[in-house]
């Protein structure tokens, strides 16, 4: 069964099927060719997948992020970083990455990012003299922040799969690599722009215009912390806290007066299409993934690398190249709801502590997504801004290094990933 299972899989991707059907067909057929396993095992599996309470903060944070965007507090938060950063060598570059960092803790999602926030700055970079495959590629690049720093999506869905772990944990233990991925992309753009003599805005904003774009930005930037806060507090739980954001974001709507009728049965239905689209892709996945575990694959290949070493650095570093080819073909999405039970017993095995492989893991997928062929950022990106996916790719190499960088020291140094948790009481 496994073998029918691994090519039926890759055959079908190879086809071009999306990866969401590839796991399904590859699935249902290894289990239908067999013949030692019920085929009730499928229906029985795909609603198990989803029927989960953790699992209900996806479609309440994916909602909350289009009522942000709608009542035009994206605008708000891109005064306030160009009010802040925009006079620094390169400055609409570090607009870019700081309107980012801000618009993660909204969003959790890069895709939002990029097709929001990212594809704004990306047509003021333009108009301001940037080399146009540039400004998409440090758009994209940028875009990756989202699922790092909290409320991420991925590491609701990563919590799921793997119950060693909290969602409030995981949460926690984004905040300093996604500073950090901020921080990297903010010297790479700063390299490139002393090179290319790129520059920033002639007059530094005053103190009053910053004031002011802060107090105009504040109730966007209140989000992250009510929903942490309240995780961490005990408040709430995290699906909880998924709905207590959906309610501030339209209570934020009705108050500015800026959601009309017609702006929210649009939002509701993007929030419905992009929640489907996620729930599909869990409950195909859940399928896909227990097969895998019942087939002992996860066994096969910790036996397969206790062979090699039983050093934990390079246990890590040899899971980190295998899920970073994976990324390079397959969506962001379910390539973390297949690896995480496949990868996840075998960093157990060598010791590895949960919260630094979940993020070397969310980080590795997430890097994926703006590294060709799949690269969903990348085609985002390109789409909006009409530019050539070659050209494109070109560009965002440095970009690509400086992430890079931060993933070696996410697996280098584990505290940059348990630290945080630890002190609040959440470690693994």
């Amino acid at each position: 069964m496994a073998k029918t299972l691994i090519v039926l899989f890759f055959g079908t991707l190879a086809l071009g099927l999306p990866v969401v059907f590839t796991m399904g067909v590859a699935s249902t057929a290894a289990i239908l060719i067999d013949g030692s396993l019920n085929p009730l095992l499928i229906p029985q599996r795909l609603f198990g997948g989803i029927n989960s309470f953790p699992l209900m903060a996806v479609p309440f944070f994916i909602l909350a992020s289009e009522l942000m965007t709608a009542c035009g507090l994206t605008a708000a938060l891109l005064r306030f970083a160009n009010d802040l950063v925009g006079h620094i060598r390169g400055g609409l570059g570090h607009v870019n990455v700081l309107t980012s960092m801000l618009f993660a803790g909204i969003s959790g999602s890069a895709l939002a990012d990029a097709a929001g926030p990212s594809a704004i700055v990306m047509r003021m970079m333009r108009n301001a003299g940037y080399e146009a495959n540039y400004a998409g590629a440090l758009s994209a690049a940028t875009a990756t922040i989202g699922p790092i720093i909290p409320p991420s999506i991925l590491m609701v869905i990563f919590a799921i799969s793997d119950n060693r772990v909290t969602v409030a944990g995981l949460f926690l233990a984004g905040v300093v690599p996604g500073l950090l991925l901020g921080l990297a992309l903010a010297a790479a753009n700063h390299i490139v722009s002393v090179k290319k003599g790129y520059r920033g805005r002639e007059l530094r904003a005053s103190k009053l215009e910053v004031s002011r774009s802060a107090i105009s930005a504040g109730p966007a930037m209140l989000m992250p912390i009510i929903i942490l806060g309240g995780i961490i507090g005990g408040i709430f739980t995290p699906t909880e806290a998924g709905a207590v954001a959906t309610a501030y974001a339209l209570l934020l709507g009705l108050v500015l007066r800026t959601l009309s009728t017609s702006k929210l049965y649009t939002v509701l239905v993007r929030a419905a299409i992009t929640t489907s689209s996620v729930l599909l892709i869990v409950a195909m996945a859940s399928v896909f993934g227990w097969l895998l575990t019942y087939l002992q694959i996860p066994q096969t290949l910790a036996a397969a690398i206790a062979l090699m070493t039983d050093d934990r650095i390079v246990v890590l570093f040899l899971l980190a190249g295998f899920a970073l080819i994976c990324g390079l073909f397959i969506d962001t999405l379910p390539a973390l709801i297949i690896l995480t039970p496949v990868l996840g017993p075998i960093a157990a095995q060598f010791g590895i502590d949960p919260l630094q492989f979940a993020m070397m893991l969310v980080l590795n997928l997430t890097i994926g997504m703006i590294t060709p062929p799949v690269g969903p950022v990348l085609f985002v990106i390109a789409t909006i801004g009409r530019l050539r996916i070659e050209g494109l790719s070109r560009a965002v190499l440095p970009l690509l290094a400086a992430e890079l960088a931060v993933l070696l020291l996410v697996i280098l140094v584990p505290a940059l990933s348990t630290a945080l948790p630890r002190f609040f009481g959440f470690s693994s």
